[in-house]
């Protein structure tokens, strides 16, 4: 119950079901891209994808300087239905 509980309030904000879309539509993103797309600042776009990948919603794969981010795989039960309206 815990699980479902952090999957829906990782899911009930519109910035991270922005970044969640446009992760759906681009398979993987930077941070700098995701930012871009959802007009937000990178810190705070971070946050929310910390937010995400506390969930496991979204993965992240470190490469140099800069942190690339796609969605999980498997995703979780609630989060998939949720995904796969936006």
């Amino acid at each position: 119950m815990k699980e479902l509980e952090r999957n829906l309030k990782a899911l009930a904000n519109r910035r991270r079901l922005a970044i969640l879309k446009y992760l759906k539509e681009n398979r993987e993103a930077s941070v700098g891209d995701i930012a871009a797309e959802i007009n937000l600042s990178l810190k705070a776009t971070s946050k929310h994808l910390g937010v995400l990948a506390a969930a496991d919603i979204v993965e992240k794969d470190q490469r140099s300087s800069q942190v690339f981010y796609r969605l999980a795989s498997p995703v979780k039960s609630a989060a998939r239905h949720i995904v796969l309206l936006l």
